[in-house]
C-alpha cells in the first residue's frame, strides 16, 4: 500500500468553491434524455419513463449501514459506509444479491433522506461513504451528496460499481470521488451479453477503468492503512475462465498500471439463475482459482487481494 499523509475528500473543494453545486444541475440535465449508465436508453426519467434499470426520478435504497466485508483499505476497524441501491444496471444470471439488484427491494429516496443517510454513517464512525451498485443513480447521489457535505460531511466517497458506467457521469464525477471500486467482470462482449444481458460490456468497462484511473490514480491510504484515494479492482472468478481473466489482467497491468490494487474474488457459487446455464453451475475449483492468482502475477501485477471467501461481489 502506498501510504500518504491525510487529505481532505475531494468533493471538499468544489463544495468551498460553489462547484459541487453546478454538478448536482448538471447532472440532473442527464435524466430527461437519460444518459447515465452505459445503457444510454434514452428515456426521460424526469417525467416517471423508466429503462432498464426501471429507476424513475428517486434513487431506491435497498439497506445501509457500517460494513465491515470490504477490503481491508475500506473497512478498517470502523467498517466501511454502505448505500445499497436497488435496481442495478446489470442482468447478471448467477447475482448473490439478486433480491436487491434484480427485485424492488427497498424504498425510493429523497435527496435529503440520502444526505441523513451518508451523515449517520459518518456518525457511528464509517471510514467512507461506499456507494454500491450507482451507475444508474448518479444524479441521485450528487445532490444527496451536496446537502451532506452542507451539513458537514467530511470522509471519502467510494464509488463501488460493477463497472458499466457512463463516460458523461464520470466527467460530471472527476473531483468528486476519492475511491473508485469499479467490478471487472468480463473480456469476451458475447460472454457478457449471455451472462449479463449487457451489450459491449468490456468496451465500456475498460473505457471507464481508464477514466477512473486518470482521475485518482493508484490506490493510497493513510498511516493507518484506511485508503484515501485511488482504484482499486474487483474481478470475481468464474468457472471455465468465463471472466478471461488473463486478459483482463493483461489491460491493466499495460494500459492502467502494474500497481493496480486488484481483488481477485473466488467466491463464485450457482446463485439466482446460474442453474439454467450448466457451465455456471458449480463452484469454482481450488485449481482454477490458482491458476488465475498465477496469471495475474505473471501480467506484473503485484497488488493483489488474495483474501479467499471473505468479501462479496454485489454485481
Amino acid at each position: 500500500m502506498i501510504n500518504i499523509k491525510a487529505t481532505k475528500p475531494l468533493y471538499l473543494q468544489l463544495l468551498a468553491t460553489g462547484d459541487l453545486e453546478k454538478r448536482v444541475q448538471e447532472a440532473y440535465q442527464h435524466l430527461s434524455i437519460c444518459d447515465v449508465c452505459a445503457w444510454e436508453c434514452p428515456v426521460d426519467r424526469l417525467s416517471g419513463q423508466l429503462g432498464v434499470c426501471r429507476t424513475g426520478e428517486r434513487a431506491r435504497v435497498s439497506s445501509y449501514g457500517p460494513h465491515l466485508g470490504e477490503e481491508d483499505p475500506l473497512r478498517g476497524w470502523r467498517g466501511s459506509g454502505t448505500i445499497f441501491f436497488s435496481r442495478c444496471n446489470l442482468r447478471c444470471q448467477y447475482c448473490q444479491n439478486y433480491d436487491i439488484s434484480q427485485a424492488d427491494s427497498g424504498v425510493e429516496v429523497t435527496p435529503q433522506r440520502l444526505a441523513e443517510m451518508m451523515l449517520e454513517l459518518q456518525s457511528h464512525g464509517c471510514h467512507n461513504i461506499n456507494f454500491v451498485s450507482p451507475s444508474h443513480v448518479v444524479p441521485q447521489i450528487l445532490a444527496g451528496l451536496l446537502i451532506a457535505a452542507q451539513a458537514g460531511l467530511r470522509i471519502p466517497l467510494v464509488y463501488n460499481t460493477g463497472g458499466y458506467d457512463s463516460m458523461a457521469m464520470l466527467t460530471i464525477l472527476d473531483g468528486i470521488i476519492d475511491i473508485y471500486m469499479p467490478d471487472m467482470k468480463y473480456a469476451d462482449p458475447k460472454i457478457a451479453r449471455r451472462y449479463s444481458k449487457v451489450r459491449d460490456y468490456p468496451q465500456a468497462n475498460q473505457a471507464a477503468v481508464r477514466e477512473m484511473h486518470r482521475q485518482v490514480g493508484d490506490l493510497q491510504a493513510d498511516e493507518r492503512g484506511i485508503a484515501t484515494r485511488g482504484l482499486l479492482v474487483r474481478h470475481l472468478v468464474l468457472p471455465d475462465d468465463l471472466a478471461g481473466s488473463a486478459q483482463v489482467f493483461q489491460f491493466l497491468a499495460h494500459e492502467i498500471s502494474t500497481n493496480t490494487y486488484i481483488n481477485i474474488m473466488d467466491q463464485y457459487r450457482p446463485s439466482y439463475r446460474a442453474r439454467e446455464y450448466p457451465e455456471l453451475n458449480r463452484g469454482l475449483k481450488p485449481h482454477e482459482y490458482q491458476k488465475v492468482l498465477d496469471l495475474a502475477s505473471a501480467a506484473g501485477l503485484n497488488r493483489l487481494d488474495q483474501r479467499r471467501s471473505s468479501t462479496w461481489s454485489w454485481f
